[in-house]
């Protein structure tokens, strides 16, 4: 199963933003920890300050008089909700909701008023079951030349909250910005570093598709890249004349070929009208055959080499193709002791009929000589790709020789003498040369078979 892959951009902008993002994170959480610990300390030492001045007016003379008590907590600012002043004994003698008045606040269970009777302003944030949230106390003592009692402010925390959501959402906000900043600058910085990839890539592509004559030219980027670029146009410049060179060879040889080959059959047929001796006719008809063959091969070196000169269309009918292999190899495999045999339905390739018939001829070749009887040649098309097979019934090969079969030269250890073991080879080579794949198995009953797979052409 193919894996998809992300592309070199992708990969880069995902980079940049990861590392944006942890330094925006580390920054941003840290910031926003120390604003709101510095808000809720600006907000307490601004209510214990309060308190202290609010004290310092109360005085002894009116710590029992709670008319001038009131008077005085009305100069208190409007966020103070509550005012509790107490006598030296922790009695509450004013409480501007006059709820408590009369108790006792010394208690314990108001460590502000405690710590400001031992004359230590004090201010500390806690949450009130009366209330239902959080309420800021902040907590000073009166002092008239000594202690005379207490005075504590009471406003709720969700200034404080507020302040800190304020806070965290306006860098957050800052944040998001600049991450999405970076993103846009990142993208055009990955596109900056890799379209100059993908114009080797494309050019790559053409050059692999047969368009010999893709350059990938001046490009933009780093000295490397331009390296990289002067080094694939040259070898681009190099395949094409070694292409070229051998696309003119092929031409010019079998064109070369033909003329003694013509000389060598009409020699042979004046020798096989002459003879008298049956078994000198036998051998002089069969070489006649040969020669015939060896011009059929000629005539496809021409028409191929034609075909690569005009960029003909690749497509090749499997089953016509097969059914002219028989043609071609019936009164040869009759000779060896085979019989041929064709069928399927299907099967439309894309390669160069040329190559499909030298495919054929090797696997056949190869299959007369090692394994003579039965052979039957099949074709059919399955999920997008486009097979012939042949198959015979001889001795098979062993496990650990048939990786090596399609390899040059190679010749397994019970072939006769006489091969070269480039039969496989070259038919392996070329049915890769068309993006397909050459298998060779152990045939069900005994036998080998060997299939020739295409990409399937669709018209």
């Amino acid at each position: 199963m193919s894996r998809r892959r992300t592309s070199l951009r992708a990969r880069l902008v995902w980079s940049i933003s990861y590392i944006l993002l942890a330094v925006i994170v580390a920054l941003t959480i840290p910031l926003a920890i120390n604003l709101a610990r510095r808000g809720t300390s600006e907000l307490e030492s601004d209510t214990l300050i309060t308190a202290q001045t609010l004290g310092a007016y109360v005085g002894a003379e009116n710590i029992d008089d709670p008319k001038a008590l009131a008077r005085i907590a009305q100069a208190a600012p409007e966020e103070i909700e509550r005012i509790v002043i107490t006598d030296l004994d922790g009695t509450v003698v004013y409480d501007s909701s006059g709820a408590l008045l009369g108790r006792d606040f010394a208690n314990g269970l108001r460590p502000e008023i405690d710590a400001a009777l031992q004359g230590q302003p004090n201010a500390e944030t806690r949450f009130s079951e009366t209330d239902g949230h959080d309420n800021l106390y902040a907590a000073a003592p009166i002092i008239d030349e000594r202690i005379v009692g207490s005075i504590r402010l009471t406003r709720s925390a969700q200034q404080v909250n507020d302040k800190v959501h304020s806070t965290w959402a306006a860098l957050g906000l800052v944040g998001l910005a600049s991450l999405l900043a970076g993103i846009v600058i990142a993208y055009g910085l990955a596109g900056s570093l890799t379209r100059p990839l993908q114009r080797l890539a494309d050019a790559a592509h053409d050059l692999g598709e047969g368009d010999l004559s893709s350059r990938v030219g001046d490009i933009e980027g780093s000295a490397e890249v331009h390296e990289l670029a002067g080094s694939f146009d040259e070898m681009a410049e190099r395949l094409e004349r070694t292409v070229q060179a051998q696309r003119e060879f092929v031409a010019n040889a079998s064109h070369q070929l033909r003329t003694p080959l013509t000389g060598m059959k009409l020699r042979l047929e004046s020798a096989v009208e002459m003879t008298q001796d049956p078994e000198l006719r036998r051998q002089l008809e069969a070489t006649e055959a040969e020669v015939d063959r060896l011009s059929q091969i000629v005539d496809r070196l021409l028409v191929m080499a034609r075909h690569i000169e005009e960029g003909a269309a690749s497509r090749v009918e499997l089953g016509q193709a097969i059914s002219e292999a028989v043609d071609r190899w019936n009164d040869r495999a009759s000779r060896l002791g085979s019989t041929l045999t064709a069928g399927g339905q299907g099967g439309a390739a894309h390669a160069d009929p040329t190559d499909v018939d030298q495919i054929l001829d090797n696997l056949l070749d190869n299959a007369t000589a090692y394994a003579p009887g039965p052979i039957k040649l099949a074709h059919g098309a399955t999920d997008g790709r486009a097979w012939v097979t042949v198959r015979d019934h001889g001795p098979g090969i062993p496990a650990e020789e048939r990786a090596r079969v399609t390899e040059r030269f190679y010749r397994g250890q019970g072939a006769p003498a006489g091969g070269s073991g480039l039969g496989l080879a070259i038919a392996r080579e070329l049915v890769e040369k068309w993006a397909g794949t050459l298998t060779v198995a152990d045939a069900e009953g005994g036998g080998t078979e060997i299939t020739a797979s295409f990409p399937q052409s669709g018209s």
